[in-house]
């Protein structure tokens, strides 16, 4: 084995060992015969390592030249633009490239960008990149300064045109994803260092991978106004961000999100309440017990705020949500099963814990046929209570009403020409009752609630909390004795 061969036995690096030799050639004849190969080989050995980093993720602003290894995912199209007191404008090409690590964007400029531009990079290909990195407005840029096709390096990064949520990664730019919508924010205004007004707003959207928070702003945030919770949308040349540890989709000029005709799965990963520990931040699902009124209060600034308090009950337990702001407007009733994201456990009162949703929760209202949500286990988290429910806790049980008043939506007697209303105490033994709810606790008895108020029914059946049933049979000792179930 030659020198050649032994200082490229000791480097950690992709260039092939012909490639190297080449260059330890060419350094021997540049340098006119005042290098032997060993010493070339030690030089070309230098350059190569030099600012080399392991991967994507290690490249940081701040360094006047990095080197490393990247796939193409992606080629921009050709940019032009004016330099103050130049005749001449720019041009820029953008490129989205990507290894085991991350995703970076690389810029080529004027003479680079139309060479990119005229004979272009196909999707896969290998680069071999020296440039400048600096923090761009959507993560790491690289300005190049060379960039040659590897042939024989191979990073191992899938090519898609499908990206799914779980795809997403810092750095990404012109990115679009479809989802289903979760939450909707409202539009905010803010002030910018140039005297102007922003404009911003939030939605939430999940797909079977997982879920990410949409960013929309300025002229975008109307498209906000155009959706609803449970559509299913397109986020358009999106831009990936990071905010507190978090992965955000933003949407500027360029991108839009779009409704679009597709049926697009989307299943919560919950945390048991049982398991939630104080100063946590976690995703909880389950069955909504009982809604409070909203509540208005005033801020320390003068504004005003307000909350509202639910309690939501899986088949390990309960806990209060403190919904605050716009959370506390989100349409909740007992029965519904809802799923509460990114939500801070906290002292609550009595020594309990509770949760409280703020500006980075979503609130969610699966719909009745949807997926219920998951524990972190993958077990589904809204099975039954059996008898371990609290049955005080639905608050919802209705009190007596005079007999003149009508009847409860849901509740209707048959062969009684009155019928007392407002619970099982206004109904007659022995009358024929049908009565269509939500269970609320499973067990016996069941607990049905249909929004208005609460039945007891003494049935065998097998029923599932949240599930929407109609109970028919014969009231007896203050109880529906269901006769038939559908």
């Amino acid at each position: 084995m030659g020198a050649i061969e032994d200082v490229y036995d000791d480097l950690d690096t992709d260039v092939p060992l012909s490639e190297f030799r080449a260059a330890v050639e060419a350094k021997v004849e540049q340098m006119g015969g005042l290098a032997d190969d060993e010493t070339a080989a030690m030089l070309i050995a230098h350059e190569l390592s030099d600012d080399e980093v392991s991967g994507v993720a290690d490249i940081e602003p701040g360094v006047e030249e990095v080197k490393f290894l990247a796939k193409v995912t992606s080629v921009g199209e050709l940019r032009t633009f004016e330099r103050e007191g130049e005749d001449e404008p720019g041009r820029v090409v953008n490129v989205e490239a990507a290894d085991e690590t991350g995703v970076v964007r690389l810029a080529f400029w004027d003479d680079q960008a139309a060479a990119v531009a005229e004979e272009g990079f196909e999707e896969g290909t290998v680069l071999r990149v020296k440039g400048r990195p600096k923090e761009g407005l959507n993560g790491i840029e690289v300005s190049v300064y060379e960039a040659q096709v590897d042939e024989d390096a191979e990073i191992e990064v899938a090519l898609t045109d499908e990206v799914r949520i779980e795809d997403l990664a810092l750095g990404q730019s012109d990115v679009s994803v479809e989802g289903r919508v979760l939450d909707v924010g409202s539009i905010r205004t803010f002030d910018r260092d140039d005297g102007s007004e922003g404009r911003v707003a939030n939605l939430s959207i999940g797909d079977e991978t997982g879920r990410v928070r949409v960013t929309l702003w300025d002229e975008r945030t109307e498209e906000t106004e155009a959706v609803s919770v449970g559509e299913s949308v397109e986020v358009v040349d999106g831009y990936v961000r990071e905010r507190d540890g978090s992965l955000e989709l933003h949407v500027g000029n360029r991108g839009a999100v779009e409704t679009i005709d597709a049926e697009i799965e989307y299943v919560p990963q919950t945390t048991p309440i049982e398991a939630l520990e104080l100063d946590q931040v976690v995703d909880i699902g389950g069955v909504i017990r009982s809604v409070d009124p909203v509540r208005t209060f005033d801020r320390d600034d003068g504004s005003e705020g307000q909350v509202r308090n639910v309690r939501v009950q899986d088949e390990t337990g309960d806990i209060r949500v403190a919904l605050w702001g716009e959370k506390a407007d989100v349409d909740l009733g007992p029965g519904d099963t809802a799923y509460f994201t990114d939500v801070e456990i906290r002292d609550g009162w009595q020594e309990d814990l509770e949760a409280s949703a703020g500006w980075r929760s979503t609130v969610t209202v699966m719909d009745a046929s949807g997926p219920a949500p998951t524990s972190s286990d993958g077990s589904a988290s809204l099975s039954s209570f059996g008898e371990s429910a609290d049955t005080g806790a639905t608050g919802s049980t209705a009190e007596a009403d005079d007999a003149e008043s009508a009847s409860e939506p849901g509740g209707t007697t048959i062969g009684d020409e009155e019928d007392g209303g407002g619970g099982a105490e206004g109904r007659e033994e022995g009358a024929v009752v049908e009565f269509t709810g939500v269970v609320v606790q499973p067990g016996d008895p069941t607990i049905l609630d249909d929004g208005e108020e609460t039945m007891r029914v003494v049935t065998d059946a097998d029923l599932s909390l949240g599930e929407e049933v109609t109970a028919r049979g014969t009231m007896r000792e203050g109880r529906l004795d269901a006769e038939e179930l559908f």
